[in-house]
């Protein structure tokens, strides 16, 4: 496992030294991949925000929900969870807390386990001040095995710091807006040109 800037983006040591919801034992074998961000929200605000993850990916949508706009205000309904549902197109959730956390995963014969093996990802919503909260990601990856899997091993860490970063930034900030009362919005990266 390496440390660097593609593997722990926007998290500390002590962070990435506590134990995540659902941890098990069988993720001593995977590789693993940390992201946070500082939100200045409740926890309740920003878990919901999570749930619209059901809907929509949040990151860049020209480039992974098919050009459409992930929506800028919440989808009632969405925060009304059960293991099984569809997340993000690719991900089945697996367990949550409300508010604490969301676990999602792919499964072996999925679309995103076919190139990068079966990944577990754990979103936690964990209170760091009154109103603010360190919403932090712990991606657990068991690769896949052939050729084009192993190609798509040696990009996945810096794929995923380039799209959930941009993720974790549109949540912030509709976290935040909504927080503060105000219309929810999160303008995402242009397309390049």
């Amino acid at each position: 496992m390496a440390d660097g800037f593609a593997y722990t983006w926007g998290t500390t040591p002590e962070e990435r030294a506590v134990p995540f919801p659902d941890d098990r034992s069988d993720d001593a074998c995977s590789e693993r991949l940390w992201r946070g961000v500082s939100v200045a929200a409740p926890p309740a605000i920003v878990f919901r925000w999570l749930c619209q993850l059901r809907e929509a990916p949040y990151s860049y949508d020209w480039l992974d929900n098919g050009g459409h706009q992930s929506p800028r205000t919440l989808t009632p309904g969405l925060e009304q969870l059960a293991a099984g549902q569809i997340v993000m197109s690719i991900f089945r959730l697996e367990s949550f807390e409300d508010p604490v956390h969301l676990t999602v995963a792919t499964h072996a014969g999925g679309r995103g386990a076919r190139l990068f093996g079966v990944l577990r990802v754990t979103y936690w919503v964990r209170p760091e001040a009154p109103g603010r909260v360190r919403l932090l990601v712990k991606l657990r990856i068991s690769h896949a095995a052939g050729f084009l899997a192993h190609l798509g091993n040696a990009a996945l860490a810096w794929g995923d710091l380039l799209m959930m970063r941009r993720q974790l930034l549109n949540l912030k900030t509709l976290a935040e807006a909504h927080a503060r009362g105000r219309p929810s919005i999160a303008p995402e990266t242009p397309a390049p040109a």
